[in-house]
């Protein structure tokens, strides 16, 4: 019997002296982040981290929330009567944890008559304080998680006063619209200073504590209402206001002077940009146990923001009022597409935590309402009255873009936009997860993979169908003949482009393309020399980089270098630089695109936007115009440029490559040039190899009558004349494969 007490009360001992254990291993931070005291009195002391351009200038910076925090004097004493009667009744009579309410919470529990949480108000704002990015979906980890927030509540009762924690939770929780904290809240809402807020008014605020989407004043009226009144009711209950005061406070109507704070990440030098170096700098941190923020991180990036601007300019200009609006037939065709985007959109989310059933829900959004919408107007943005379902089919409309600019050799991105207004449309075209149909961009990769096994640019290739196994007789276009090869990559043939496939073999070429970077997924049938396939701008351009530099092939990178906020270096970036090609086919390849930018597809860059020097390029386009592209380069830079409708089936209506893409380029690179301060010559040339001496020049140059190119070349000719004689892309992918190809063609 001895013997059995004795080891309960060792077991006991051992129970207790454990969790004191777990406790203070939870408390040093142990099993997991735990912020400092100095951390928790002042949020704003987690330093944000800054991102840099090339240039050394400051383009951006990361934080969680941009709280503008105030005083206890400087909010009213309405404000903090309805949050300790609606959160917190006994809040002035605990010490962080209220034992009463957590028990009459059990109670209720074990009952099935629950009353309330037991949550205190030190307990929420600790909660806010952790920033616990996701809560844990198992029991132990819930458990650690609401351990934490205790140990934290209780450091904060022992450390601040009463006045202290309530200033400082109004200081933290979030309303809603980019709106953290009470100051930044009130002038969101009824556009005034905390102090100056009245009972309902901060009854209101109080209200939407309970889930700001939930009790959104603007969408969700009668409810926010009521919820406000409830408060209301509380302070009654706790003597903070009397009963026909409240009464007739409860009556008001909600009346709103909305001016929401605006949202400094479209702002500033290359939103899109920013965006993608957050992201990537987000999974960086994770691997090496750092939050990016928090931890002032110094972010060096490879972006120019002169040509940074001029990039913006560019694709302004040549995107401004560019929109393609689908009919209700053509909508109709693709329910699918529109009722996923219906679903994506807040309004629906709401509606169904709402309750709403899906007939209420397809109502409401057949109904019109005041919104407002992106315009190509001076402040990009117009008040309309218009259904939620309409608004979607408007915002479709727009003709959406990527451009991206990079030093070839280094890798280095200069240049970086996205899209067209980055406030109404976040989708970034040029990340590497973006990808669409190349079209005839893929041909130079084709024709250079012949070049490097032995093909000669001026030997003739067949404009004939050509037979592949599996796929049947393959001639998308109506050309029969022949033709030298560097007039039909000029011209941009399909079936030559064909032949060439034939020559090589699909499966060797799409070999090729792995090794230039391409990681999408690329299909082996004949219409991936073509362009068929979906692939992103980055690696397009990555494969385009061994043009340049003769032979080497180098993965663009926009992140430098990483240092802490002491300027201590965490990590150096590096390009990756490969030979794929030597630098022979090279020269013959670049030799090869001029001859697009003479004669070719491309025939209208150098007259029409003034570009001198050497250029050489390929345009692209895909079937009904869904994808236009032209991809470029310079001897000291490369980009490329696409344009399309994020829904394929609406289709560009914009023309070929040259027309839709091309002028972005264009318009970019004058810039450039006219801009001596940057060191981009007018006169540059591509420099032939030395190894190149004494070989046949049939190989080197591109022998298309001088007569030819001059002409084009003499700026007396119009713009349209020049359009006049202009090849026509060829752009069609029907192969013939009896449906052994994915891609849906029409």
């Amino acid at each position: 019997m001895k013997r059995s007490i004795k080891l309960l009360w060792l077991g006991l001992i051992i129970c207790v002296l454990g969790f004191n254990i777990f406790i203070w291993m939870i408390n040093e931070g142990w099993l997991g982040y735990m912020p400092r005291m100095k951390e928790l009195e002042n949020p704003q002391s987690a330093t944000a981290s800054e991102i840099y351009s090339g240039n050394g200038n400051l383009i951006g910076k990361l934080y969680l929330e941009n709280r503008d925090p105030c005083k206890f004097s400087e909010i009213s004493p309405y404000v903090f009567n309805a949050l300790v009667a609606t959160e917190d009744e006994r809040f002035y009579k605990h010490s962080g944890i209220d034992a009463e309410a957590i028990g009459r919470a059990v109670f209720g529990v074990l009952t099935l008559n629950p009353k309330g949480g037991a949550s205190t108000i030190t307990q929420q704002l600790a909660k806010h304080l952790l920033d616990q990015e996701s809560r844990s979906k198992f029991f132990l980890g819930k458990l650690l998680e609401k351990l934490k927030e205790q140990i934290v509540a209780v450091k904060l009762e022992k450390n601040l006063t009463k006045q202290e924690i309530l200033t400082l939770y109004l200081n933290t929780v979030p309303w809603g619209y980019n709106a953290y904290g009470i100051k930044s809240a009130s002038k969101t809402y009824f556009s005034k200073k905390p102090i100056d807020l009245k009972i309902e008014e901060a009854a209101l605020l109080v209200g939407m504590l309970k889930g700001s989407s939930l009790y959104n004043p603007l969408r969700h009226v009668e409810r926010t209402r009521d919820r406000r009144n409830t408060v209301l009711d509380q302070m009654v209950k706790n003597a903070k206001i009397d009963g026909d005061e409240a009464e007739r406070l409860k009556e008001l109507p909600i009346t709103l002077d909305f001016s929401p704070e605006s949202n400094l990440q479209h702002e500033g030098v290359a939103p899109y940009f920013r965006q993608v170096v957050e992201q990537d700098v987000k999974v960086w941190c994770k691997k090496n146990g750092l939050n990016i923020y928090k931890d002032g991180l110094k972010i060096y990036t490879t972006i120019d923001t002169i040509l940074q601007r001029y990039a913006d300019e560019a694709v302004q200009k040549n995107m401004y009022g560019k929109t393609r609006f689908a009919n209700t037939q053509l909508w109709s065709a693709h329910m699918p597409t529109l009722m996923r985007a219906i679903k994506e959109t807040d309004r629906y989310r709401g509606l169904v935590d709402d309750g709403k059933s899906e007939k209420e829900i397809m109502a409401i959004f057949n109904t019109k309402t005041k919104m407002k919408v992106f315009s190509w107007n001076n402040k990009r943005q117009k008040d309309t009255i218009i259904s939620p379902l309409d608004s979607i089919k408007y915002m479709k409309g727009f003709v959406q873009t990527g451009f991206v600019v990079m030093d070839p050799a280094t890798g280095e991105v200069k240049a970086w936009v996205g899209g067209i207004d980055h406030k109404y449309f976040q989708f970034d075209h040029c990340n590497i997860n973006t990808k669409r149909q190349v079209g005839s961009t893929i041909k130079p990769l084709l024709y250079c993979l012949a070049v490097d096994n032995g093909y000669s640019p001026c030997q003739s290739i067949s404009l004939n169908p050509v037979y592949f196994p599996g796929s049947g007789l393959y001639g998308p276009d109506k050309s029969r003949g022949a033709m030298q090869m560097k007039i039909a990559l000029a011209k941009s043939k399909n079936n030559a482009t064909v032949n060439i496939l034939k020559l090589v073999g699909i499966d060797h070429f799409v070999k090729f393309l792995k090794t230039l970077g391409v990681e999408s997924k690329i299909n082996s049938f004949p219409s991936v020399c073509l362009g068929a396939d979906d692939i992103s701008i980055i690696e397009m351009l990555r494969a385009y980089t061994m043009f340049p530099n003769y032979g080497i092939n180098t993965k663009p990178i926009y992140i430098t270098r990483i240092e802490d906020r002491n300027g201590n270096l965490l990590e150096n970036f590096v390009p990756e630089r490969n030979e794929v090609i030597n630098e022979i086919t090279a020269y013959k390849m670049i030799r090869m695109m001029m001859g697009t930018v003479l004669i070719g597809t491309a025939k209208r860059l150098k007259p029409v936007w003034g570009i001198t020097g050497e250029c050489a390029g390929k345009t692209g386009t895909t079937n009904s115009e869904a994808d236009a592209w032209y991809i470029g380069y310079t001897p000291q830079l490369l980009a490329g440029a696409w344009v399309g409708c994020d829904d394929r089936f609406i289709g560009t209506g914009l023309g070929e490559g040259a027309r839709a893409a091309m002028p972005t380029w264009g318009e970019f690179f004058k810039s450039l040039q006219a801009d001596p301060r940057l060191g981009y010559s007018k006169i540059d040339v591509f420099e032939k190899p030395v190894s190149m001496e004494g070989m046949d020049e049939c190989d080197a140059s591109d022998e298309i009558s001088l007569k030819r190119a001059a002409a084009i070349m003499n700026v007396s000719r119009s713009d349209k004349q020049v359009e006049d004689d202009e090849p026509k892309e060829e752009n069609h992918f029907d192969n013939g494969d009896k449906g052994t190809d994915p891609i849906e063609y029409k």
